[in-house]
């Protein structure tokens, strides 16, 4: 290569570097090895080494921790640690534990030592908080190593041999390295929100942690910052050759549907694997609706055979990759706390582009028909019956609804005629709370009544605890003067 097209692609990859910086929130972090971990099967064995190795501290993470067999494993490995001596911390999501995990579960993990913390469970004071959910899967020990995930811990990841019944498809990675310490921030930021906070000293420092040559970035996204739902898009608009995607519960917006459209359209190879079978049944009727205008760009969209794909992962020009927490809907990129992990290595995305098309080789392609239909290109088994879903998943649906309702009732942007299932099941939701509420007021009226009056409730706390510590701050002000 001649050394002015040399310096000409190294100023456009610095170019690229600094966007990315600025569309994440998160600086490029050089000296890390990462490995990548496919199922449970290579996760789970490398998270148990890892706990059993724990010497000073283990901090983990999950959204869902289920009271079964797979989750007394990691219970007895973490108990294990903390009766050694070992500072063992553990954050669940209220929600999602809710109906999974029972307190007898958490009651002996605390009676053993481990530290453990729910995050956002209901408030009086505070109803609507159980729309934000801590999303995020990592596990850091002794800030040597760390995992970033989109496992939670149960026997779903591990399926059931003797019953013929598959685990479920899921990605993660192994980190070491100065990126360890922005993924120990990461879980201190979110501790902290739980309680009283982490000492300042067990916080490691970056310095002296260089463990290979590979560079990340660390995206520990909060709920309105959408720092993700940026890279995203960014990547989308970067991206010359390839863009593959994987995702469990996609309901892509407007916009990065048109951004995935828009690449396509400039022969970008853009492909999307999703579930064929899924725990959320609405989000496979919303998903399946937004296959048309992709398709019709040339996007090539997969439909997962096994019993679920819940991998969130993207991999791009052989080059960029990202495994983490976050899925391609609403909630995940606004609502959630996330936490996901992007590599800039060419010989890492190789090994993702290789598990890509080894997944593409159980998966059905979905195509357009001439009459413009949606259909499988070949027959499929199929899919294993529904299994109890989450209702933070379930409210991704529910904002994807509420986003295209809302532009049709305001006229603030055009819909697709893929939105059009979208129209008419909440037209019908509607149409039948309408006659109950002329023919059943009452029906109608005693829910609204319950809810106005827990607003209202919760309204009048907050202001009395405000105006709590507006007096006290006044009290503090005029003792600072009289001193």
């Amino acid at each position: 290569m001649e050394p002015s097209a040399r310096e000409e692609l190294q100023s456009a990859f610095a170019l690229i570097e600094h966007a990315f910086a600025r569309a994440s929130g998160a600086p490029l972090v050089p000296g890390n090895d990462v490995i990548l971990l496919k199922d449970a099967a290579q996760n789970y064995p490398a998270w148990l080494a890892a706990i059993e190795a724990a010497r000073r501290t283990i901090h983990f993470e999950s959204y869902i921790i289920h009271d079964d067999e797979t989750g007394e494993r990691f219970a007895q490995a973490l108990m294990a640690r903390a009766r050694a001596g070992v500072r063992v911390r553990l954050i669940y999501d209220w929600l999602g534990a809710l109906g999974k995990t029972s307190r007898r579960f958490w009651r002996q993990l605390r009676a053993a030592g481990v530290e453990v913390r729910c995050f956002n469970p209901p408030s009086l004071a505070s109803p609507m908080t159980w729309l934000s959910r801590d999303h995020r899967k990592m596990l850091a020990v002794d800030g040597r190593i760390a995992f970033v995930t989109g496992l939670c811990v149960g026997r779903h990841w591990v399926g059931d041999p003797a019953r013929g019944i598959e685990p479920w498809r899921d990605t993660g990675i192994g980190v070491r390295g100065p990126a360890v310490a922005d993924l120990e921030r990461a879980f201190a930021r979110m501790w902290a929100l739980t309680g009283q906070a982490m000492p300042a000293a067990e916080m490691p420092a970056r310095e002296s942690m260089v463990a290979g040559d590979v560079s990340v970035r660390v995206i520990a996204s909060m709920p309105g910052t959408a720092e993700l739902y940026r890279l995203d898009q960014f990547i989308a608009a970067a991206a010359r050759r390839t863009l593959w995607l994987t995702d469990a519960y996609f309901v892509g917006t407007t916009a990065y549907v048109q951004s995935l459209r828009g690449a396509a359209r400039d022969g970008v190879d853009v492909r999307l694997l999703v579930p064929g079978a899924t725990d959320i049944w609405i989000l496979r009727g919303l998903s399946r609706a937004g296959y048309r205008p992709l398709l019709e760009a040339g996007v090539r969209v997969y439909e997962w055979n096994g019993t679920m794909l819940h991998a969130k992962s993207a991999v791009a020009d052989g080059r960029w990759a990202r495994v983490g927490s976050t899925n391609l809907n609403l909630q995940s990129w606004i609502g959630n706390w996330e936490l996901d992990v992007a590599v800039e290595d060419e010989r890492f995305a190789a090994r993702m582009e290789e598990m890509y098309l080894a997944d593409l080789g159980r998966a059905t392609e979905i195509t357009l028909t001439d009459r413009a239909r949606v259909v499988k290109s070949a027959e499929t088994p199929r899919g294993p019956a529904r299994q109890r879903g989450s209702a933070g998943r379930a409210a991704a649906g529910a904002v994807s609804i509420g986003s295209a309702v809302g532009a049709a009732m305001t006229g603030r942007r055009a819909l697709g005629p893929a939105e059009a299932r979208i129209m008419g099941v909440a037209g019908l939701v509607l149409l039948v709370l309408g006659l109950l509420a002329s023919i059943w007021p009452r029906v109608i009226a005693a829910p609204l009544a319950v809810i106005a009056l827990w607003l209202a409730v919760s309204l009048l706390v907050r202001a009395w605890t405000l105006h709590r510590e507006r007096v006290k701050r006044r009290r503090t002000r005029r003792t600072e003067r009289a001193r």
